[in-house]
């Protein structure tokens, strides 16, 4: 009964996640699971849910046998200048609903085996009249969003230290419209826009360690490969490399330190390796056509991001949580112009959450996040195409031991 309970589960948080989503650290959630978003995505030394696998597989063994279930109600604010428009909103949806879902189970005293299930990032856009068309060509925007199903086993090696492994089972979806104005820059014209939906999966893994060094001190290191992702053929004439879009690889260290019985401050620096990808690293003035090896992309720089966080018990059934995190800027302001559609430019996040535990010991987890506003001016190539973006989002989760 409980394993068709999870399958089922499974299955539908599968097919919900890989819905529309968006992001905030470039189009990385800026966290993984109703606890962490709680903290800004802090988890590589402080594992707390089964969907610790998104985060340091290493985690999943020291969390327990458990079921989380959760959604995230996410509402960006984003918009752009763009010749000869002038200034545009690209909310044409104005809020995307994220589930998530993880479920662990020991296999002995040592080791564990689960599964997390989780919308990896994403971006969307909609103006009501395209920047990139010629008069009449209606709306324009883009929709991109990235599931990852992450089987993880996990082994305790001893008291202080233990290591993880998941394998990150990947399915993105990608639509463009109302970009007909660059259909003249490309390899392959009828594959830039209005194609519908296309898709794409791959495979990567992550491996992670956790060490605890004191009674109070643990620390935590994670690494994620490339994702290698089929290629999207129908904006084969879009994306470099006929198509490619492959996920990019992460890393990082982390460390949490209880300052009391009560109270536990964390930090997690992650580096995002978006230089891995073509399609969103390559700059807009490229030698290639749109969709050569070489053509034109997004210009997006590798980015570094800081996050900290504070936990408080505040009583036996209410535990509290705060965060913030910040990032360096991916899109440099010579790129702004094809960031209309994309404009990920957010940097600065506070969180806040909390759970609390029910009579049953189950758990009941939200989370708020506002990431404020940041601009990117347009210079050189790009100058009079600016861009701007907000964010806030608010999740909730139930857990429960089994």
């Amino acid at each position: 009964m409980k394993s068709r309970l999870v399958l089922s589960l499974l299955a539908t948080a599968g097919v919900i996640v890989s819905g529309p989503a968006a992001a905030t650290n470039g189009y990385f959630s800026h966290g993984y699971g109703i606890k962490a978003k709680g903290m800004a995505g802090v988890g590589i030394a402080l594992p707390q849910d089964a969907l610790a696998a998104a985060t340091n597989p290493a985690g999943m063994v020291l969390v327990g046998d458990r079921i989380d279930v959760g959604a995230d109600w996410f509402a960006p604010n984003r918009g752009a200048t763009a010749p000869p428009l002038g200034a545009i909103e690209g909310n044409g949806v104005s809020g995307f609903l994220i589930p998530e879902f993880g479920y662990n189970r020991a296999l002995n005293a040592d080791s564990s085996l689960g599964v997390s299930v989780y919308g990896n990032g994403g971006m969307n856009t909609e103006y009501a009249i395209t920047p990139f068309g010629p008069p009449g060509s209606g709306k324009g925007g883009m929709n991109m969003s990235q599931l990852f199903i992450a089987p993880t086993y996990a082994l305790q090696l001893n008291d202080q230290h233990a290591v993880g492994v998941a394998l990150n089972l990947a399915y993105q979806q990608f639509k463009a419209y109302g970009l007909q104005g660059f259909m003249g820059m490309s390899a392959t014209p009828s594959a830039v826009t209005n194609n519908s939906y296309d898709t794409s999966t791959g495979w990567g893994l992550r491996v992670g360690w956790t060490g605890q060094l004191t009674p109070d001190l643990t620390v935590g290191a994670t690494y994620q490969s490339i994702t290698q992702m089929s290629t999207f053929d129908k904006y084969a004439g879009l994306f470099a490399e006929q198509g490619g879009f492959d996920i990019p690889s992460n890393y990082g260290l982390g460390v949490s330190y209880k300052i009391n019985a009560a109270t536990t401050v964390a930090a997690d620096v992650q580096a995002i390796q978006y230089s891995d990808v073509a399609s969103v690293n390559n700059p807009m003035i490229s030698p290639g056509q749109l969709g050569d090896a070489n053509g034109p992309g997004f210009g997006w720089q590798d980015m570094t991001v800081i996050k900290l966080a504070l936990t408080h018990q505040y009583d036996n059934g209410l535990l509290l949580r705060a965060g913030y995190s910040t990032n360096e800027q991916p899109i440099p302001s010579d790129e702004t112009m094809f960031n209309v559609i994309a404009p990920g430019v957010v940097q600065d996040h506070l969180t806040l959450g909390a759970t609390w535990t029910l009579a049953n010991q189950a758990e009941l987890s939200v989370s708020y996040m506002h990431a404020f506003e940041h601009k990117v001016t347009g210079s050189g190539a790009a100058a009079g195409y600016d861009l701007h973006m907000y964010e806030d989002s608010i999740g909730v989760a139930y857990g429960w031991k089994l």
